[in-house]
């Protein structure tokens, strides 16, 4: 047993150390990578050591510019809303945000203290969101890699422009996005939840969470697999999925003893990548559809076979009698 300990390794033991490698070379009319390549021993625990060099673009440049302008936004509008005052910005930031137009103002542009600033930080991040996928698609291309990594990003990017965007012009109002803070985020959540009767309800909320923890379990369940059987080399896993040896022998075997069938060094990243795309998809189709298709989920719910009713208590429900408040 203690023989085995030395195994178990979670970070990376050996780290190549060497010259820097700028990458292979770009096609015609790509602009130059920027910086010079550094190695950190502390990022080679994780991963690899080497540092840059980076290729931003024209699409990059846009990002950058546009992303930073709309967190400087909220920032300073969240530093304006504490007097300016630095100790309490630090203090008070989990609580404090950057709020979406009063609901009177529909779908028009509000005064810039009055919703204005959220308005132009969301076009600004949207506009820094969109090109970085652009620039994304790009570089996978140019790099003649299959595009993946695009399409699992704007999967990402599918349930923001529901929450920020779609949903809002929908229900015709800007007042419906989501505030940017973090708990004014999450309490955001909360009361959309209750307003329209329990998401939980929502069978495409409960499929999103399926393939949230499904995805969890899998990257987990293929993660351990891989760092089970790098003694033998698994960590490659490319050259094992063509020249098979001990590595993807025993990593099959294991899954195929355990579960009764086993997925590929291939395969898995395929289960993986569908599960946590899938997680954003289903999201945003249950979020597309509340208070748009659904005003009521539990009510639907009941109406739909997907919940029981309520049973009758016999307790009479004060708002109803008569004198209540309205």
């Amino acid at each position: 047993m203690l023989s085995q300990i030395p195994y178990q390794n979670l970070f990376t033991r050996v780290q190549p150390v060497g010259p820097a490698h700028d990458g292979v070379e770009l096609p015609p009319k790509n602009d130059t990578r920027v910086g010079k390549p550094f190695l950190v021993h502390l990022f080679g625990r994780l991963g690899n050591a080497q540092v840059g060099p980076l290729y931003l673009g024209p699409l990059g440049l846009i990002s950058l510019i546009t992303g930073t302008l709309s967190i400087n936004i909220m920032g300073f509008n969240q530093l304006a809303s504490v007097n300016w005052n630095p100790i309490e910005f630090i203090r008070q930031l989990p609580w404090l945000a950057l709020e979406p137009p009063h609901p009177k103002y529909g779908l028009s542009i509000p005064p810039m203290n009055e919703g204005g600033w959220w308005l132009l930080a969301s076009a600004l991040l949207l506009v820094s969101v969109l090109t970085w996928w652009m620039r994304t698609y790009n570089r996978a291309r140019q790099l003649g890699m299959g595009t993946h990594i695009a399409w699992a990003f704007a999967a990402a990017i599918w349930l923001f422009l529901v929450l920020g965007l779609f949903r809002p012009l929908l229900m015709g109002s800007w007042s419906e996005g989501v505030p940017y803070g973090i708990f004014p985020h999450l309490d955001w959540t909360a009361a959309f939840s209750l307003r329209y009767g329990n998401l939980f309800y929502n069978p495409f909320h409960a499929l999103s969470i399926v393939f949230l923890y499904g995805s969890v379990l899998l990257f987990a369940m293929h993660g351990a697999t891989i760092l089970a059987v790098t003694r033998y080399g698994g960590d490659r896993e490319i050259d094992q999925i063509v020249d098979r040896g001990t590595a993807s022998e025993r990593a099959a075997l294991f899954w195929r003893w355990t579960m009764g069938w086993n997925a590929t060094m291939e395969s898995i990243h395929r289960w993986a990548w569908w599960f946590a795309v899938l997680t954003t998809l289903t999201g945003g189709i249950g979020i597309l559809l509340t208070g748009t298709v659904v005003d009521n989920w539990f009510l639907w719910a009941v109406d739909h076979g997907f919940a029981r009713e309520y049973p009758a208590t016999g307790v009479v429900d004060p708002a109803t009698l008569p004198g209540a408040p309205q």
